[in-house]
């Protein structure tokens, strides 16, 4: 139950959400990885599977993607994703019925929070390409807002902490191993989602998040 001091409707499970971006609110990962696979190409002259080269998708940011890859030659290999990629958001689709359900979790009262890897400049190109979810949105934690990144839970706690909540009365949605461990070690309510395409669902249920939810609908049931 809420407390009368977060001034939230008692009947809301979770009056703070927030969501991951990338596999979550909009379909990336297709862009995402075909980035990753151009910079290899062209920088390293080789291939690396998508399946491995998604691995590390939705963690510690491109930055560190890149110097996994070949610490010698991220910046080459990061300006080559860059390049690539931004012209890539022109095609860029969302998760629509998810998207759908925003306006009436706002208007259950709810704070509503996006909690990325992604940078500031990035993000802005996916909420210029889909202007309806700054609106929806109260908060957006990205890679440069903390020193540590996902999964580690500062990320999490920091966008709870701006949104006047408490971890306790808030949940995380997501749908990267990365996700649920932050929302876990934050100690908010760990919602796994298994539309993303990018992680198997076997490897999300091996972190044991507290939902694991397969269509927007089941997630509104969960929150």
């Amino acid at each position: 139950m809420v407390s009368e001091r977060s001034g939230y409707d008692r009947a809301v499970r979770f009056p703070v959400v927030l969501f991951d971006l990338d596999g979550t609110l909009i379909d990336s990962g297709p862009i995402i990885l075909a980035s990753m696979q151009h910079a290899v190409r062209t920088v390293l002259g080789r291939e690396i599977p998508p399946e491995e080269l998604g691995l590390t998708i939705g963690g510690q940011g491109i930055v560190a993607q890149m110097q996994a890859i070949d610490a010698d030659r991220a910046d080459q290999l990061l300006e080559a994703y860059k390049e690539h990629n931004d012209g890539l958001h022109e095609t860029l689709e969302a998760f629509d019925e998810l998207l759908a359900l925003l306006p009436a979790l706002k208007a259950e009262g709810r704070k509503l929070g996006i909690v990325t890897a992604k940078r500031h400049r990035t993000v802005a190109l996916a909420l210029d390409r889909f202007p309806a979810l700054e609106a929806d949105f109260d908060v957006v934690v990205a890679h440069e807002d903390t020193e540590r990144h996902k999964p580690d839970p500062d990320p999490v706690l920091l966008a709870i902490e701006r949104l006047g909540g408490t971890p306790g009365e808030s949940a995380y949605v997501g749908d990267s191993p990365f996700d649920i461990q932050a929302a876990k070690s934050a100690g908010a309510f760990a919602i796994a989602v298994s539309w993303g395409g990018i992680h198997p669902d076997d490897r999300l249920l091996s972190e044991e998040p507290d939902a694991f939810v397969h269509s927007p609908q089941e997630l509104l049931d969960v929150l």
